[in-house]
């Protein structure tokens, strides 16, 4: 079971060894003690969820990283907007560390100041997929350009402001990146009207 106090020696051990490559800047070694409900949780969940699945919540603001039949880790995340968040039945088929960000048109189009890295973005600290990135391809192995990432903007998560990806904290996606393996099935449930 993780608890808080293995979760923050793993974090800060982490940390530490991103650190020590010279990748992460000061802002990310400023400790930043997040709220216990917001931390990876261990929790029960109902039968018929198969071990090494993810499947995200987005009522919830959660994903679940299934590890055992009826066992999970519970992560917080941050979703797509309105109208940009995108449920479906996914494979992760690509992993990167510090990916690199290039918006796409569409993304352009919303938001005209992205037009600068049209190119793209090398990763680092602040990149917006933030320290991994989970690639998730459709059923006739598409990139779909969903994408299940960190973030540099912890305070988003919880919230539905991206472009239609899930987003962690750096550390969370760090932990989650180093258990799934390629692969891995994705779900991403509907958004359910109140």
């Amino acid at each position: 079971m993780i608890n808080r106090r293995d979760f923050l020696l793993s974090s800060g051990a982490t940390v530490l060894t991103l650190a020590a490559t010279g990748i992460v800047e000061a802002q990310t070694r400023r400790r930043v003690l997040t709220p216990e409900d917001m931390l990876p949780t261990e929790v029960r969940v109902k039968r018929g969820f198969n071990p090494g699945e993810i499947h995200v919540d987005p009522g919830q603001f959660a994903l679940y990283w299934i590890t055992a039949p009826r066992r999970a880790i519970r992560y917080r995340v941050g979703i797509g907007r309105p109208g940009l968040y995108i449920p479906g039945d996914f494979t992760i088929r690509r992993k990167a560390e510090w990916p690199r960000w290039t918006p796409t048109a569409a993304m352009i189009e919303r938001t005209p100041a992205y037009a600068r890295w049209r190119d793209g973005m090398p990763g680092g600290p602040n990149n917006p997929l933030g320290a991994r990135a989970l690639y998730l391809y459709n059923a006739r192995g598409r990139d779909t350009y969903l994408r299940i990432h960190g973030t540099n903007l912890p305070q988003t998560i919880g919230h539905a402001v991206s472009n239609g990806c899930a987003r962690l904290t750096n550390e969370h996606i760090v932990d989650l990146y180093n258990r799934v393996p390629l692969g891995t099935r994705a779900v991403l449930y509907p958004v359910r009207s109140s």
